[in-house]
């Protein structure tokens, strides 16, 4: 398996189950900014969503530099490249797809799957993923 870089000391406590390369983090990072910029989020909004790291290691991943993302980042980011990938699936038009988090819904309680998301636990997001399986045939 292929050394990552994890942040505040998580590499042996929450080493990933499928081998990272730097590489592969650094790839799933562009395309988290490329979905931010997709949905209209704000950069206050994509930090919530990746974790809250501190303004400057953001603009540094925005940047890209991800030579350290922390392991409960790179799992946000799964769950992100999920949820789009889910949307593009049951959206055909990619403008439906994207503009579908922002979209108030009785399936969140009269508020959007992005108000879910932006809750900040990581739960939150692994919520609308499930969400979005379900309604695909893939859940549960």
């Amino acid at each position: 398996m292929a050394h990552v870089a994890y942040a505040h000391g998580e590499e042996a406590a929450a080493a990933p189950p499928v081998a990272l390369t730097p590489q592969k983090v650094a790839a799933a990072m562009r395309a988290f900014f490329r979905i931010a910029a997709a949905w209209g989020l704000s950069n206050e909004q994509a930090r919530v969503l990746l974790g809250r790291p501190a303004r400057s290691t953001f603009y540094k991943w925005k940047r890209g530099d991800a030579l350290a993302v922390p392991y409960d980042t790179v799992r946000r980011v799964s769950y992100v490249l999920g949820i789009y990938k889910a949307l593009q699936i049951l959206f055909k038009v990619p403008a439906q797809a994207d503009a579908w988090p922002a979209r108030p819904s009785a399936d969140f309680g009269g508020g959007s799957a992005l108000a879910r998301m932006l809750g900040g636990d990581v739960t939150d997001l692994a919520a609308v993923r499930r969400y979005l399986d379900t309604v695909r045939g893939q859940g549960a």
